[in-house]
């Protein structure tokens, strides 16, 4: 195999993915109107699981640059490609009925859905400042016409209309970053920019601005305290379908983006972006988990619990070890799949002409569908991180290595915090269980099978996966090892 062709197999899985999304947009323009959006629909599905087979079938405990360095092939880059996949495939299965009802379930939908995709592996693959930002803005406008796909929603365009505004502010902050970046070190590929600031002085008030600047652009797109003003917004106002998506997908490429810019690109900088992100984690968390509490409408609720939950995330990136990185990249990904199932039950719930988004919708569910509330509880005692679930054991891997590395005042904090914010998962399950259902909402709920089964698969894995925790663990060690290698 020559070397073109080597490059070419490195990337196949974008080509095709990317390829796969044109096509199916193409294909909108010929097929039956009748059946156009149902094929598309099935197509994307087929796309995301073949591009996850093709990551897998191209894995290589090697790490490959490429592309005159746009591109890095390595052992991370494709365990989250893979994640990035199958979760999106499980919310897509989610959102058709929610779609149907709404007369959004188009193929332009689920193209865009794919091209979102696109972008978040090309910045998974990242080696360089151009394709890392290139997947980046790939990712964000996708999102922004997804949450704008329902044009008879004006709170849905109003949120479109935000997000994209603050996208916007926080792209200019973090390519300012990057220019300052670019200036100092006359480079913009990662592993070049890493060697080089090594020869700097850090106490240059350019680099510590453009650090600055990175890390703000950094929380903006994450979503914590105190850049986090869109996200319930966002979140109550776009569709479900895309909250779903958005709330769960998207925060895997953003660790990759955190690991490949600020570990891989500024990891001799970690005292100075430390700090910052100390701060960061913990209001994200503390303010996150207390605001949760005053809610009322569920999407806004789990809004703020993802603002939590980032900053938990965030807390393993700051201890600057490798324990840290792998702890953070197992949490995002069990993150990722608690977050997408959540969405999941309002999506299944939710019926024409009712978006079922208020925590009182939920009261006496076990006695309308004694399944999904089964679901729903086992779900809520993970993302509460109760044992014996998977959600347990990423905090618990989280705040050890705060421990190893000896910040044991932010590891305490950590513990104390999340107890606080077990109080409105706790809630949920209450409503579920012990409350009557509120006028309006008593009759049985029936759920679509397909959406059924991945939901039921997507909880039960939660409890499932213990006996293999510790092999899950072991994965993300082994590719957090071989980063930058």
């Amino acid at each position: 195999m020559n070397l073109v062709s080597l490059k070419t197999a490195m990337a196949l899985p974008e080509i095709f993915l990317a390829a796969m999304a044109s096509l199916i947009l193409i294909l909108g323009l010929f097929l039956k109107e009748s059946s156009r959006d149902k094929a598309c629909y099935w197509l994307s599905l087929f796309t995301l699981v073949a591009t996850a087979l093709l990551v897998l079938n191209g894995f290589s405990s090697n790490s490959v640059i490429a592309f005159n360095g746009l591109f890095i092939s390595d052992p991370m880059g494709a365990l989250l490609k893979i994640a990035v996949c199958l979760i999106s495939t499980t919310v897509f299965t989610y959102t058709r009925q929610y779609n149907q009802d709404r007369d959004i379930f188009k193929s332009e939908y689920y193209v865009l859905g794919l091209f979102s995709v696109t972008g978040m592996m090309v910045m998974i693959s990242a080696s360089h400042l151009l394709s890392l930002y290139l997947g980046l803005e790939l990712m964000s406008l996708c999102l922004y016409a997804m949450i704008a796909f329902y044009r008879d929603d004006k709170l849905a365009v109003e949120s479109a209309m935000k997000y994209f505004v603050l996208g916007a502010l926080a792209s200019s902050i973090l390519l300012y970053g990057m220019s300052l970046i670019y200036g100092l070190t006359g480079s913009l590929e990662l592993s070049v920019i890493s060697s080089t600031l090594s020869t700097i002085d850090q106490g240059n008030l350019a680099l510590a601005l453009a650090v600055v600047f990175v890390v703000v652009s950094l929380a903006f797109k994450l979503g914590v305290v105190p850049f986090h003003m869109w996200v319930p917004d966002v979140y109550q106002g776009a569709p479900t379908s895309t909250t779903a998506f958005m709330g769960s997908v998207p925060k895997i490429a953003a660790f990759a983006i955190i690991m490949r810019l600020l570990v891989g690109g500024l990891g001799e900088l970690h005292d100075m972006w430390q700090q910052m992100l100390i701060i960061l984690a913990i209001l994200s968390v503390g303010i996150g988990n207390i605001i949760a509490i005053a809610q009322d409408n569920l999407k806004r609720m789990l809004a703020y619990s993802t603002i939590s939950h980032m900053g938990f995330f965030l807390f393993g990136i700051l201890s600057g070890a490798e324990t840290g990185y792998s702890a953070s990249l197992l949490y995002v990904i069990v993150y990722a799949a608690m977050s997408a199932a959540s969405f999941g039950v309002i999506l299944c719930l939710a019926s024409e002409g009712n978006e079922f988004d208020k925590l009182s919708d939920l009261a006496g569910l076990s006695k309308r569908n004694p399944g999904l509330a089964f679901l729903l509880l086992v779900l809520m005692l993970s993302m509460s991180g109760i044992p014996p679930t998977a959600g347990f054991f990423a905090k618990l891997s989280v705040i050890q290595a705060l421990v190893d590395a000896q910040l044991l005042w932010v590891a305490v904090t950590a513990v104390i915090l999340a107890v606080i914010g077990a109080f409105y998962y706790l809630r949920i399950i209450k409503l579920a269980y012990f409350d009557d259902p509120v006028e309006g909402h008593s009759a049985p709920v029936t759920v679509r099978t397909d959406s059924k089964a991945a939901l039921t698969v997507n909880v039960l894995l939660m409890v499932a996966i213990l006996p293999w925790i510790g092999s899950l663990i072991d994965i993300c060690n082994d590719v957090i090892s071989n980063f930058g290698s």
